[in-house]
């Protein structure tokens, strides 16, 4: 560094080489037009948290890995040349007897030429005391 340069940034005061970004008051996102400083509403906004049931939401994550799989062995082909097949859990979980649960996961393999009867079974016994997933609940409202 060179004698020159040394004194130029020593006679600068402190708050000289600071960047500040700060719009003027008043002023919002671009297009939005200027924001209150006042309003309740935006100051909660930056308090507001989502929670997620982790837990089920693993669950679920693990079991539909697990329906991919066992839909790549009944089809005999991979997940990309698979053919399009809606198992909708939350769907399954709103019918209310074992049967009607069966009767709609036969109806959405009905394309399928192997036996199908051995994952059907399997999945509702996987999907049985799960429950269907609701909407994030909302904290500190």
């Amino acid at each position: 560094m060179s004698a020159a340069s040394t004194e130029t940034s020593a006679q600068l005061p402190a708050s000289a080489s600071r960047v500040f970004f700060q719009p003027p008051a008043g002023v919002g996102c671009a297009g939005s037009g200027p924001i209150p400083r006042d309003d309740p509403v935006q100051r909660k906004q930056g308090k507001v948290t989502v929670k997620y049931d982790r837990k089920e939401l693993r669950k679920r994550l693990i079991l539909e890995e697990w329906i991919i799989e066992q839909l790549s062995d009944l089809y005999d082909c991979e997940e990309e040349e698979m053919p399009e097949v809606e198992i909708d859990i939350d769907d399954l979980l709103e019918v209310n007897s074992e049967d009607e649960r069966a009767v709609k996961l036969q109806e959405s393999l009905i394309d399928c030429y192997k036996p199908t009867e051995v994952f059907v079974r399997e999945l509702l016994g996987r999907i049985r005391g799960m429950r269907k997933l609701s909407a994030p609940t909302k904290k500190g409202l």
